[in-house]
């Protein structure tokens, strides 16, 4: 069961402004990564399911982070089902993100009151994603529509809240251009924590990367 709720999860995204990407299937890795980006200062971790066994490795993941990392709110990306949204909310996932939007994964999460973030490409699809409840929209590939697609989006629907994912970087050009262009907030995975990173169990250059990125999200929002 969710810890926290969708209102609070919702809320942690827009203040953070950012949501770190991750899958590895080493459960001891997964932990230093995510308590890395917890001393950076993210309360936020989007855990890609991606891999053989994946539901596991989050069950031990939620864990540590309910038990050793208070108020990190730990949800799971890439869902394309209601059963494996319900699956990982069964491990107490308390978001779930996908890269699709489907009507059988809202019924599930809104069932639970849990915050799901569907990936959607075009207003038509964002504005029956927020009739089915959905507080922030996932703009996916990202790179495809560009800024531009936010300011354009914004125009007619300025309550609309959007997480661009897939062509972000942890630079102040890309994150300035995506935040100016009205985006709540956004994801970044290896982009973030990146192959150099994980391969040499650089943790303190993932913890000083997120520190940089959170303060740069800050100075924009200025």
């Amino acid at each position: 069961m969710a810890k926290y709720s969708r209102i609070e999860v919702a809320s942690q995204m827009k203040e953070n402004g950012m949501v770190p990407l991750f899958f590895h299937s080493d459960i001891e890795l997964s932990k230093k990564v995510l308590k890395a980006c917890y001393d950076g200062g993210s309360r936020l971790m989007e855990f890609t399911s991606r891999g053989d066994f994946a539901h596991e490795v989050f069950g031990a993941l939620n864990k540590y982070a309910l038990a050793e990392l208070p108020g990190m709110i730990l949800g799971v990306g890439s869902i394309t089902d209601a059963a494996s949204a319900s699956l990982y909310m069964s491990l107490g996932a308390n978001f779930i993100v996908t890269p699709v939007f489907r009507e059988d994964i809202a019924i599930a999460c809104n069932r639970r009151k849990v915050l799901w973030s569907p990936g959607c490409g075009t207003l038509t699809e964002i504005a029956r994603a927020e009739e089915l409840g959905c507080e922030i929209v996932k703009l996916f590939p990202a790179d495809i529509y560009g800024p531009e697609f936010i300011k354009a989006i914004k125009g007619p629907c300025p309550w609309t809240s959007i997480m661009p994912t897939g062509g972000v970087y942890p630079t102040v050009e890309s994150l300035s251009s995506w935040l100016n262009a009205g985006a709540t907030c956004v994801g970044l995975g290896s982009q973030l924590i990146s192959k150099d990173i994980l391969d040499n169990k650089d943790f303190d250059a993932l913890t000083t990367k997120v520190s940089q990125v959170l303060d740069i999200i800050k100075e924009i929002r200025k």
